[in-house]
């Protein structure tokens, strides 16, 4: 998927899951910054061009696209900073079901070699459509959020 999004479905969840919450602006920042993480391994996304080192040693899919991968990360920001842990993982696993859901798949836990392709082509017009539905949902989340704090 396009990485617009695995932004407006996190940003669905996040409104979701933490809209009452005192640390609401954290947790949406760092579930976002979690989801776009898993395209470091890609020249093509934004955020695989300014970290191109990565680009070098890893092959786009491969480990940092797993579960096995995720739940290394959360082990280490459980020891330093359990605070983000759910938002991180969330994030970080909404990329991974929603890269799992278009027909390139992903490897649920590399190096193993179970794969899930899904029905989504990447940039075709399903997609489209679910970036369109949830930018509606997110903005009714915010327009809900703003008008119960007035």
């Amino acid at each position: 998927m396009l990485i617009k999004s695995h932004v407006v479905i996190t940003i669905f969840f996040c409104f979701l899951l933490f809209q009452n919450s005192s640390d609401f602006v954290l947790f949406l920042f760092i579930s976002i910054i979690a989801t776009i993480l898993p395209d470091l391994d890609t020249p093509q996304s934004k955020i695989g061009k300014k970290f191109k080192l990565f680009n070098f040693f890893m092959k786009h899919r491969g480990i940092i696209h797993s579960f096995t991968f995720l739940l290394i990360i959360s082990l280490i920001i459980l020891l330093f900073w359990n605070k983000i842990l759910f938002p991180f993982i969330l994030g970080y696993s909404l990329h991974l079901v929603t890269d799992a859901l278009t027909l390139h798949g992903i490897r649920l836990f590399y190096p193993l070699k179970l794969k899930i392709p899904g029905f989504i082509k990447t940039g075709g017009i399903f997609e489209l459509i679910l970036f369109i539905v949830f930018s509606l949902m997110d903005l009714f989340l915010l327009i809900n959020k703003l008008y119960s704090v007035l």
